[in-house]
């Protein structure tokens, strides 16, 4: 046997090593143990709150100190943060059993290693039903004059500078009252810190937002309406319809755009009232320098309102922009007044004497015969346009047909002709030897007046007091052959319906 170096024994040193480390680790265990037979493992969650290494009065003590964050909306889209305490709405563990019976039943051998155990019990958490409700209810964000509902995108009125825009919804802060409470109540009976409302989606929100595909196609029916300008032009004088006007005539009907169209009709009969001049009276400086005032005749601008309205609504529909006459039944020489220009036949009825002018230079006068008047024949006055013009017409009558080479009506089936079967004109022939209310001229002077005058011509028929014929002493022509006024091939070209003076 060796003896031992220095005198020495040699103790194992491992050995002893391990045997501290397993004492002291059998201590931590046991420590451990006997620390989770009065806590819950870790990992361990109770009705979705984690209770790991929480006692029992540890889990009591959190409810009663329990507060819940509740993060609302303002109406410039900030936050406030207000406060609901478990204090106020009674919260409670309902009882301590089921706590203790989870707590009995865990496995603390294992305390080392999460559990990850769910445990759902029913009822555990209680608080007052009421309590919880005023407290939601005296929310800041219930009070009236903290509270901006929500709006819905809509189309603004007209304006020149803008047209029509779409104006955004506003989100506002109104809450839902029923989602509200249950975002709470949720909240509370999970013991979480916070309820942000907003996250949760408890703010009524708008219903038609700036994005809607129905209110942005509105729009664009809107603005195509709006954006069209026509432009109508009356001589020196102008009508322009644009946006401005065009605006007050769309409807809107949910999502629907129409064009009223009473308010285009209205528009149109404005057009008429300001420039037709179809059966106005009319002043006329006459060939004998005294103007005379004429009130009869169909001569002038007689617009056609129903067809008008129909082309001008289809043009804006269209959105079609530009310059636009309106229909007519029939035309003047030109706008304002006098409409009948300076081409024209003047025809004196007193005077028995009438005149042609052309661009405002006499062509010719001349002596004519009219309507007996003795039989009520009396040509009218007024102002007329020349319905037509035929040569070789052939006038006819209850018991006669008379040819005629040159005949121009203006007034129905009366007209101006030659009249070679007289041998006079002018004077007061007119008075008992006159024609059916024709004008009879002499041939050459009918054919120079057929010559130099168009479909439309105006013939001017007025009476003018002092301008009386010398009275024929005797030799009476011979007498104008009875009914030579209606051709048998003249149409009469009369509107069908005259306008509103």
């Amino acid at each position: 046997m060796k003896e031992q170096r220095n005198g020495k024994k040699r103790f194992p040193v491992l050995p002893m090593m391990l045997c501290g480390l397993l004492l002291v680790a059998s201590a931590v265990y046991g420590g451990g143990l006997f620390y989770y037979q009065s806590h819950f493992l870790p990992g361990t969650v109770v009705d979705r709150i984690d209770v790991s290494g929480m006692t029992i009065e540890e889990m009591k003590s959190q409810v009663q100190n329990y507060d819940l964050r509740v993060t609302e909306r303002q109406e410039n889209g900030e936050t406030l943060e207000e406060v609901i305490q478990g204090k106020d709405i009674g919260l409670a563990y309902a009882s301590e059993e089921p706590l203790l019976e989870l707590l009995k039943s865990q496995n603390s051998w294992g305390w080392l290693f999460p559990q990850n155990t769910e445990h759902t019990t029913e009822g555990l958490i209680v608080y007052d039903e009421e309590e919880l409700e005023n407290s939601v209810k005296n929310l800041k964000g219930f009070e009236s004059g903290f509270v901006a509902a929500p709006t819905d995108a809509y189309i603004s009125e007209y304006s020149p500078e803008e047209g029509f825009v779409i104006v955004p919804e506003t989100q506002g802060n109104m809450l839902d009252p029923q989602k509200t409470l249950e975002t709470i109540r949720s909240a509370v009976s999970s013991l979480a810190e916070q309820a942000d409302l907003q996250e949760a989606g408890c703010y009524r929100t708008p219903s038609v937002t700036a994005e809607n595909e129905e209110l942005n196609q509105m729009l664009e029916r809107l603005q195509k309406y709006a954006g069209t300008q026509i432009t109508y032009t009356f001589g020196d004088q102008q009508e322009v319809l644009d946006g401005a006007t065009i605006s007050g005539w769309l409807r809107t009907d949910h999502m629907d755009v129409t064009l009223d169209k009473t308010q285009v009709e209205s528009f149109v009969a404005s057009l008429r009232k300001k420039y037709d001049t179809i059966f106005r009276p009319r002043t006329f400086m006459t060939s004998y320098g005294k103007e005379v005032t004429i009130r009869n005749g169909d001569y002038g601008w007689w617009m056609n309102s129903d067809q008008e309205v129909q082309e001008l609504t289809e043009m804006i529909e269209r959105g079609e922009s530009g310059e636009r006459t309106p229909v007519y039944y029939q035309t003047a020489d030109r706008y304002g007044m006098p409409d009948y220009g300076d081409t024209y036949v003047e025809i004196n009825l007193t005077a028995q004497h009438l005149f042609l002018y052309k661009d405002g230079t006499k062509l010719l006068e001349s002596d004519f015969v009219s309507g007996n008047s003795s039989r009520g024949y009396d040509t009218p006055d007024g102002v007329y346009g020349v319905t037509y013009k035929q040569r070789n017409a052939t006038l006819t009558g209850e018991n006669y047909q008379t040819p005629v080479s040159w005949w121009m009506p203006f007034n129905r089936n009366i007209g101006m002709h030659d009249a070679g079967w007289r041998g006079s004109f002018g004077s007061n022939i007119y008075k008992t030897n006159g024609s059916h209310g024709c004008i009879n001229l002499p041939p050459s002077v009918a054919k120079e007046i057929y010559e130099n005058i168009e479909k439309g011509t105006p013939v001017i028929c007025y009476h003018l007091p002092g301008t009386e014929p010398v009275v024929m002493e005797k030799g009476a022509p011979p007498a104008e052959e009875e009914g030579q006024e209606v051709p048998a091939e003249a149409p009469v070209e009369v509107p069908a319906e005259p306008p509103a003076s």
